[in-house]
């Protein structure tokens, strides 16, 4: 791959699931060689900071991936503001994914994966499947987690789900997406 992929995310806990998952997905892709993932202190600090890091970037061959939480927000309006700074920095070709609506989301999505994390089989029931067959419709979806594992922790959590969550069977379609923008752009530096 030429160049890397340089992730600009809202937080370290998403940070710490694409370090242990993005090398799943993509076999041979080493953290720092092939993506850098750069987590902010939420959103308002990762909004700030696009414009100013995409127009300071001089790595040559680098492609941006700004992820960030949707939060209820109106997707479109969102996207199209995040997309008019990766603009204005001369970085027109960013991929920009948002999570609907929080990274918990993406759990949910794959409760065969969080009940393999957290080693608590009971999780990937068939009432809990229906329950959450559209996880991306969920308000709060780390309420959810949090119900389903009262000792869940955001940094914990994410390694944990690192390690098991498997992109084929999310029902996410925010996590589908991110998946299939990140391959595209894999694919296009390949070729």
């Amino acid at each position: 791959m030429a160049g890397r992929l340089v992730f600009l995310l809202e937080e370290p806990s998403m940070r710490v699931l694409l370090e242990g998952w993005l090398p799943r997905l993509f076999p041979g892709w080493v953290s720092g060689e092939h993506f850098l993932c750069v987590p902010h202190e939420g959103k308002s600090d990762l909004d700030r900071s696009i414009a100013r890091k995409l127009a300071a970037w001089r790595y040559p061959g680098d492609r941006f991936v700004i992820v960030r939480d949707n939060d209820n927000a109106d997707c479109i309006d969102l996207k199209a503001r995040l997309r008019r700074r990766c603009e204005d920095a001369g970085r027109p070709d960013s991929l920009i994914r948002l999570v609907c609506q929080e990274l918990e989301s993406w759990y949910l999505g794959d409760l065969a994966a969080l009940a393999a994390a957290f080693d608590t089989p009971r999780i990937d029931s068939p009432a809990n499947r229906k329950r959450f067959d559209a996880p991306d419709s969920w308000q709060k979806p780390s309420v959810e987690v949090k119900r389903l594992i009262p000792a869940f922790q955001k940094i914990g959590g994410a390694r944990a789900m690192a390690a098991h969550l498997e992109a084929q069977r999310n029902r996410s379609p925010s996590l589908r997406a991110f998946v299939a923008g990140v391959r595209r752009l894999n694919a296009e530096a390949a070729g």
